[in-house]
């Protein structure tokens, strides 16, 4: 290197050193709010002061004055100030931050009713959150805002669609190909383990192995229907996200000619909403988030529809708080069991995770062999191939 190029290159280390302790610092005030105590003596300016501002309207502290004019903020009641607010945080943080800052406004500000104004609701980012916001406040909708809601909510039904639908059916379509069992396979489609343990009885010790008089392969799923599936939906205030996502997955299942599928949603009603499955939107305009919980008269329909126990599938979507009788429905699921439907118990179908949930009622379904646990949407659909294939389901090692 030569003199003038290490001269100029010792000359920029002090000014890298400088800029990142200053973002460092201005990175600070930014999480920290500037308040007096905050230590960081940073002052913002430009698009970092805009940025603050639509921070402190959503999380500055609002139970005493502020400190300076940059933290004088807060939403209000204002319909043009929020309108102003989501466009700000649209144009200045990634649509992922969006909508979490989206949620967090509703929860901490009580901006729900707000959302019953069309022009709220063309501001906004759309997600699944704010499709369950929606469909809770579906009842107390203005008609001049129902048919911008629909169009919201068709939006991110639509989006879902194209996520999921694609690896759903080419999994299910598989999972339904392998669970037709034929007795003579070709041998690229023999089941070996299947056609091992029903042979096990042939076993020769002195040649140690076994001769497979009947083999048993996997079929070819045939046009007409071969699986029953049942969505049993709590739509209980909680299971808002459950109810966006499950409403997608039925829609995905009734197009494919080879499941039928029926969607039923309950609190301590119930509703079967199969002949909505067409449109995932009306099915989602159906529902009635909130109100109490009866498991067990929910299943008692969806057992009263089950004309094929050992080719069904009953998919309960769940936080188990029953507010029927429980002793009854656990009776009735093991009596599903018995008759050989796949029973399989999800306590959510979201990205977030379980939420809170009844834990004995969960300890009393994993004792009679409906394990119960929280599935993302991503994972849906390899569960329902377990469960069309009787095979141990793909339950998430967290649980």
């Amino acid at each position: 290197m030569t003199t003038d190029a290490t001269q100029a290159a010792e000359a920029t280390r002090p000014n890298e050193a400088t800029d990142a302790a200053e973002e460092r610092l201005r990175r600070w005030r930014l999480v920290l709010g500037g308040d007096a105590a905050d230590g960081t003596g940073y002052a913002l300016g430009g698009r970092d002061a805009a940025m603050d501002g639509a921070l402190t309207a959503l999380y500055g502290k609002r139970d005493r004055p502020t400190a300076g004019k940059d933290r004088a903020a807060g939403l209000g009641a204002s319909a043009p100030a929020v309108a102003r607010w989501l466009g700000d945080i649209r144009t200045y943080f990634p649509s992922s931050v969006v909508q979490v800052m989206q949620r967090d406004a509703i929860d901490r500000l009580g901006l729900s009713t707000l959302l019953l104004e069309p022009e709220m609701l063309e501001a906004v980012e759309a997600d699944v959150h704010l499709v369950g916001t929606l469909l809770s406040l579906n009842k107390a909708m203005p008609e001049t805002t129902k048919e911008t809601a629909r169009a919201v909510v068709r939006k991110v039904v639509e989006d879902l669609e194209k996520r999921l639908a694609t690896r759903t059916r080419a999994t299910l379509t598989g999972a339904l190909d392998r669970s037709a069992r034929v007795r003579r396979p070709r041998h690229h489609d023999i089941d070996w383990n299947r056609t091992i343990a029903a042979n096990l009885k042939h076993y020769l010790p002195e040649h140690r192995t076994v001769v497979p008089e009947r083999l048993i392969g996997y079929g070819r799923a045939a046009r007409s229907v071969t699986k029953d599936v049942v969505l049993c939906v709590d739509q209980s205030g909680s299971m808002a996200a459950s109810v966006v996502y499950a409403s997608v997955f039925g829609a995905v299942l009734a197009s494919m000619r080879s499941i039928s599928t029926r969607l039923v949603v309950f609190d301590t009603a119930v509703v079967d909403l199969t002949d909505q499955l067409d449109d995932p939107v009306d099915v989602l305009f159906g529902t009635r988030l909130g109100g109490g919980t009866d498991i067990n008269r929910a299943l008692a329909y969806c057992q009263s529809q089950i004309t094929r126990p050992a080719e069904t599938v009953v998919v309960l979507i769940s936080d188990l708080y029953e507010g029927g009788i429980r002793d009854e429905m656990l009776k009735r699921v093991a009596a599903m069991k018995a008759s050989g439907v796949q029973f399989v118990t999800l306590l959510a179908l979201s990205d977030e995770g379980a939420p809170a949930y009844d834990r004995d009622h969960a300890a009393a379904l994993a004792a009679l062999g409906a394990p119960a646990f929280a599935c993302t949407p991503d994972l849906f659909p390899d569960v329902m191939a377990a469960a069309i294939e009787k095979r141990p389901l793909p339950i998430p090692d967290t649980v």
